[in-house]
């Protein structure tokens, strides 16, 4: 099945939402939760399933929702279909202050590695599921990044990403990373998570115990702020938590 050709606009800066275009009968999925507005004429369904496959049965839809949720995702996606006979508008906007990156997967091989939390919404016709890292490190010290979400397509998906977003592009190179900086990355590069060397570096570096090493021909994207570090700095300055009054109410 072809994705939908849905097109966009994003708007905002720090806090950004996508304004996805669909004409009479096309249809884009999401998160649930996610939308923040849409026109007359769209009409929108919680289905279990991302709709890639229009024969999946019954059993199809529970195992593919059941992937799901081990990258920490709800059972079900929503689908957003323009019912109307003229072109409407529907926004996404995540949850957290940050990029929204729209990526056109036929671009990028039909295949793209993300970050839990990462997938915002996309075309119909795109396929969600879940990658698990083959690399022996991942697996005992990656943590979150053990599990990815893996998009594959030939439309629009659009991605979400903590701060400011860098895209690198990598040709036969390697680059290191925070391992909570990582947004997505494209088929090609090769991804391992590995602990840092030097045991004052892990007690005391503050850059915790594993760096994500991305090696390979491919497209990287980066994330300036990660989710949990933001949270772990509100929570540091939560009185509960140790942290000091400095006069908000």
């Amino acid at each position: 099945m072809r994705c939908h050709e849905v097109d966009y606009h994003i708007q905002g800066e720090s806090m950004q939402l996508v304004e996805i275009g669909l004409d009479p009968g096309e249809t884009v999925i999401a998160e649930a939760g996610m939308m923040n507005y849409m026109e007359q004429g769209i009409s929108f369904e919680t289905k279990m399933g991302d709709g890639s496959d229009p024969d999946q049965g019954v059993f199809g839809k529970l195992f593919s929702a059941g992937k799901r949720m081990l990258t920490g995702e709800s059972l079900f996606l929503t689908h957003f279909e323009n019912q109307g006979q003229d072109r409407r508008k529907v926004a996404f906007s995540a949850p957290y202050p940050g990029s929204i990156v729209p990526v056109n997967m036929a671009h990028q091989g039909g295949v793209l590695y993300c970050q839990k939390d990462a997938f915002l919404a996309a075309a119909l016709g795109t396929k969600i599921g879940v990658a698990f890292s083959k690399k022996l490190g991942a697996g005992f010290f990656g943590g979150e990044g053990f599990i990815l979400q893996k998009l594959e397509g030939d439309g629009l998906v659009f991605i979400h990403a903590g701060g400011t977003v860098i895209r690198k592009q990598l040709n036969n190179e390697t680059i290191k990373l925070d391992t909570g900086s990582l947004v997505c990355f494209s088929e090609g590069i090769d991804y391992d998570i590995e602990m840092v060397s030097g045991l004052k570096s892990m007690l005391f570096g503050a850059e915790g115990f594993c760096l994500t090493t991305l090696s390979g021909t491919g497209t990287v994207w980066i994330q300036s702020l990660p989710f949990s570090r933001l949270a772990d700095r509100i929570l540091a300055c939560a009185p509960q938590m140790g942290g000091e009054s400095k006069g908000e109410s």
